[in-house]
């Protein structure tokens, strides 16, 4: 660990969730085939008393049963505040969804997902499309809050600022997501057309804190604990969520808690001490898959370029973790590393994952003609719900 030069210090209060108070309010943002027990649980490790949300799970597998859909609806022991996040469109399919979650008692918490810019989702109505149409919008929060809400599970929504800079939804959803009982939203702040490129427009958070009573979490480009601070200052957001910046870094989540507690220290582990994590991440993943360990460094994979980002290991070593089979070959490539190289703090703060703009926006036929959902398009999304049962 070292010290920065300037201690970085601001006051967060906690968040009522109505059945738990987030004590810090950092957030692990839901990412497609990242977020599983395994990484969650490495984070929560380092980090505070935030929420760690599972990635997504599509409405139409849960209510199928689909093992996958199921598989990452799991929750490790150690995790005793369940957030889970669901997506769809069909309102029906999605309340189907969250009577599943509720009546078995899958989680403590529900986020609803209208931020994912994916053109497989948005091109069906889905992710950061479907607050275009905004009693579509409506109806699903309602019918979400409905059945959770009496069983004492609150409901959040993750949004995005909207489609493209001539087609933005992110006031009159976040107003929407508020009359209609979410606890806080949530706001990437990119449209769909930005995708991951440029920098977000941190802007659109503070005009939101401005606008609601609910608290406001603010997401996008937080690279560094120093990035976390700098967004409650400028914004005013009540919490941060961490997406791309923790790819690779499960320790940020402790870079940010001692930053939010005044504190300089910071965590940079030198490459022994990532072997240490990735191995145990690879230990973690095998449980995941029940003990299948050619599964779980088969995910491992992902996670191996964002580990080693900046570290002087070469081409040679990342392609030897990509042949790896089972976990004594991932301890027999870390027992290769200097476990002496410090950590690239060079690269520390820059950008990780993708990061360009969106080639061309998906969406259904005419879907920007109306705010309103025709009855047509009504059909064909009902009758093909984005990423359907077989996941």
């Amino acid at each position: 660990m070292t010290e920065n030069a300037a201690t970085s210090h601001v006051e967060l209060p906690s968040i009522d969730m109505g059945n738990h108070i987030v004590q810090t309010p950092v957030l692990l943002s839901p990412m497609a085939g990242v977020t599983n027990w395994p990484f969650r649980v490495l984070c929560r490790e380092f980090g505070p008393d935030g929420l760690y949300v599972a990635e997504m799970i599509t409405a139409r597998a849960l209510v199928a049963r689909n093992p996958k859909a199921l598989r990452l609806c799991r929750f490790d022991e150690s995790e005793d505040y369940r957030s889970l996040q669901l997506y769809g469109v069909n309102p029906s399919i999605v309340e189907m969804a969250a009577k599943i979650v509720v009546d078995e008692n899958m989680a403590d918490h529900i986020d609803l997902n209208f931020g994912c810019p994916v053109p497989k989702v948005t091109r069906r109505g889905g992710g950061s499309a479907l607050p275009w149409k905004n009693e579509l919008f409506q109806e699903i929060l309602r019918r979400v809050v409905r059945v959770a809400e009496p069983a004492g599970i609150p409901v959040t929504a993750k949004i995005r600022v909207g489609i493209d800079d001539d087609h933005t939804t992110f006031h009159d959803a976040a107003k929407i997501a508020q009359d209609e009982g979410c606890k806080f939203v949530t706001l990437h702040a990119r449209t769909t057309a930005q995708y991951y490129g440029g920098h977000s427009e941190w802007e659109k958070i503070a005009e939101l804190v401005g606008e609601l009573d609910i608290p406001v979490i603010g997401n996008g480009d937080i690279w560094s604990a120093e990035d976390a601070v700098s967004m409650v200052r400028e914004t005013g957001c009540a919490g941060v969520a961490i997406g791309r910046g923790c790819q690779g870094r499960p320790w940020l989540f402790g870079d940010i808690a001692n930053a939010f507690a005044g504190s300089s220290e910071r965590i940079n582990p030198n490459l022994g001490q990532v072997g240490e994590i990735i191995m145990r991440h690879a230990q973690l993943l095998s449980q995941f898959y029940d003990g299948d360990e050619m599964m779980a460094v088969h995910d491992l994979r992902k996670h191996i370029a964002w580990y080693l980002k900046g570290f002087p290991v070469g081409g040679g070593t990342r392609a030897a973790f990509m042949k790896c089979e089972n976990l004594d070959d991932v301890r027999c490539e870390i027992e290769k590393f200097d476990p002496t190289i410090e950590f690239p703090m060079a690269i520390a703060d820059k950008p990780r994952g993708r990061v360009r703009y969106a080639k061309k926006v998906h969406l259904p036929y005419n879907w920007l003609e109306s705010r309103e959902l025709s009855v047509d398009q009504r059909t064909a999304l009902f009758d093909d719900d984005p990423m359907d049962a077989s996941y």
